[in-house]
């Protein structure tokens, strides 16, 4: 059974940093696109970041680039989701996803993870 497990989320003021995790298991992902979404309440699950995990090639959401890194450990079967100048605007349930190839589309993902929540205070 494929199981991806999320954690890393918390409170944290504007400006600060939290870093997310991802644990897979259950089968081999070596094939497989990651991917970070987030739902702020009341709205869509909206797109985050991306990677693949073979080669690590990464995609970023404008609202994200330069703030946030993808990035994965093959031998622990593990992407991370490092935020940096965190802002108010990011508040929101933060999912890890597996897909079978890299995309922006939450339709796109397979498995998810339970959730994080990530809340930033002004």
């Amino acid at each position: 059974q494929v199981q991806l497990v999320d954690s890393g989320g918390g409170l944290v003021q504007a400006g600060g940093s939290l870093r997310l995790s991802c644990a897979a298991s259950g089968r081999t992902f070596s094939s497989y696109a990651m991917g970070w979404f987030r739902q702020a309440p009341g709205k869509e699950r909206e797109f985050v970041a991306a990677i693949t995990w073979i080669v690590g090639r990464t995609y970023y959401a404008d609202s994200v680039k330069g703030r946030f890194t993808i990035s994965r450990d093959n031998a622990k079967n593990t992407v991370y989701l490092q935020m940096y100048s965190l802002k108010p605007e990011d508040t929101a349930v933060y999912y890890c996803a597996a897909g079978p190839q890299m995309t922006t589309t939450r339709y796109g993902y397979n498995y998810w993870g339970q959730g994080t929540q990530v809340t930033v205070s002004s």
